[in-house]
């Protein structure tokens, strides 16, 4: 009795919720069509909030919970910039390394050796994978990179993000749409290992001309914030794995916070040029995104892989680490063009994810 009396209450709330964002919508759309206010930022932010916490008690969307609550740190940074680039003098910037490692560490906890183990056992799937993974999306990058005639250094993010692992997220949607899980962990742990190497050796022979590469210091850098990080998550998990159920319970919650911050401080520190070529960045993204999606199926599907496998490398290859993207243009000083592309495509790849992972799930 009361867990059906939590439910019910959960239920209401998030009709509430619901219905304050309807409101909201109505108030902006309102506002919009006599001219804008000083109040019209607060009321975008409200509005995604409410509608965040209508989605949490709607079993069907509540995986796009956290999205919506990106969406809205993404419109508290674009009217309010200045909250998100220093605080009492301290640069936001210099937290978006050490939060990456915070959330390289968590996908380091959630692994384990069994992970790299699938290479053996699954070789013509982690192949096909990899081989997806470190040309279909760098490639397609650097075509939209120069079709959408952006400015070099923000074309150049989007073959940075074209030329990242895949993330956790991909292992999520895999899970969620019933494709082979245990492949999705091998190709990311893979993919993350091969990072170092293929990311900057990818980004010198394409990008190269947009924007100059230091190879080493790219590796450098992909240790730093990967590597060595996972690294620690690994000996955690393999010596120290249920010993703090705090930590444990507390990592993924963490994570999806540390992205938040992440793509708040990049969409503020890249505010001027986000708003002035957004829509065709925006296109970019969702044409790369989509592409990554199809091309992982398809060429799975025609290189012999079962179904469940071309699902999970779709989901692989149109699934990138943005936060590694960003923490590279970070470390290269370019945050605020380089960046913007993975503060684009990161939000945007876990509403694509989710939504084909739930239609993949229903169509079995």
């Amino acid at each position: 009795m009361p867990n059906s009396q939590n439910t019910n209450t959960a239920k209401t709330y998030s009709k509430i919720a619901l219905i304050i964002s309807a409101l909201l919508a109505i108030v902006i759309i309102t506002t919009l069509s006599f001219g804008h206010t000083p109040m019209m930022g607060l009321w975008v932010i409200m509005f995604f909030l409410f509608l965040a916490l209508g989605f949490q008690g709607i079993k069907k969307i509540k995986g796009f919970s956290f999205t919506i609550l990106i969406f809205a740190a993404v419109a508290a940074s674009l009217f309010y910039p200045e909250l998100f680039l220093e605080i009492g003098g301290f640069s936001l910037k210099k937290l978006i390394v050490p939060l990456l490692m915070i959330i390289m560490f968590g996908m380091g906890t959630a692994m384990s050796l069994k992970d790299f183990v699938g290479v053996v056992k699954m070789p013509k799937g982690v192949l096909i994978g990899i081989i997806c993974q470190f040309t279909i999306m760098p490639f397609i990058g650097l075509g939209l990179a120069f079709l959408t005639g952006l400015p070099p250094e923000i074309a150049a993010g989007i073959i940075l993000v074209g030329c990242s692992p895949s993330g956790l997220a991909s292992n999520v949607m895999a899970y969620i749409s019933g494709a082979n899980l245990a492949l999705s962990l091998t190709l990311t742990a893979v993919a993350t290992l091969l990072a170092p190497i293929m990311t900057p050796f990818l980004m010198k022979l394409l990008a190269d001309q947009l924007v100059p590469i230091d190879f080493l210091g790219m590796l450098l850098s992909i240790l730093k914030i990967v590597i060595l990080p996972i690294i620690a998550g690994l000996v955690f998990n393999r010596y120290a794995h249920g010993r703090f159920y705090w930590l444990d319970k507390a990592m993924p919650k963490i994570s999806m916070a540390g992205i938040a911050i992440i793509i708040t401080i990049i969409t503020a520190a890249g505010r001027d040029s986000l708003l002035q070529i957004g829509l065709m960045l925006i296109l970019a993204v969702v044409l790369h995104n989509t592409a990554g999606y199809f091309l992982g199926y398809w060429g799975s599907r025609l290189t012999g892989l079962d179904e469940k496998s071309a699902r999970t490398v779709a989901f692989e290859v149109g699934m990138q680490n943005a936060g590694l993207a960003s923490g590279i243009a970070l470390e290269m000083g370019k945050l605020a063009t380089m960046g913007l592309a993975s503060a684009v495509f990161g939000p945007w790849m876990n509403i694509s994810g989710s939504s084909l992972a739930t239609w993949w799930r229903d169509k079995k």
